[in-house]
């Protein structure tokens, strides 16, 4: 069941790059973003790269890992998700899960928590993040 939303962060890519597909008939690439948000309310920013698999034209899969840094510390982040071109450039849409963990006590309660992603990036380059917490 969703919970209650846990964050959310805007910010642009920063860097792609192509790699080796499987077999070299699929495409891979890899995604480096830095943005600007809140977690539990607490304000950070945030850098995370994320590689990009083609399974089948049309289907993406990626995973990434990150951290969003505060005054305090920071919170290292892995996730994984698919996600679906927009039509637009290189905009694609993002359903992804991720986990936490942190040793900053504001934030320690992300320790034992699965976030629910919805992860955006445009034509432009800008990215949009929104994270809740799913309640098991």
């Amino acid at each position: 069941m969703l919970g209650s939303k846990l964050g959310e962060e805007t910010g642009k890519v920063i860097g792609t790059r192509m790699l080796q597909g499987e077999g070299g008939k699929f495409v891979k690439m890899e995604v480096t973003f830095q943005a600007e948000g809140t977690l539990l309310g607490v304000k950070g920013t945030s850098l995370g790269t994320y590689v990009v698999h083609e399974r089948v034209p049309g289907q993406m899969y990626g995973e990434g890992q990150g951290i969003f840094l505060t005054k305090d510390g920071g919170v290292i982040w892995n996730g994984f998700g698919v996600g679906a071109m927009t039509g637009e450039g290189l905009g694609v849409k993002w359903s992804a899960a991720l986990t936490f963990q942190t040793n900053v006590q504001s934030l320690s309660r992300l320790n034992g928590v699965v976030g629910v992603v919805e992860h955006e990036t445009d034509a432009s380059n800008n990215v949009k993040t929104q994270i809740w917490e799913w309640k098991h």
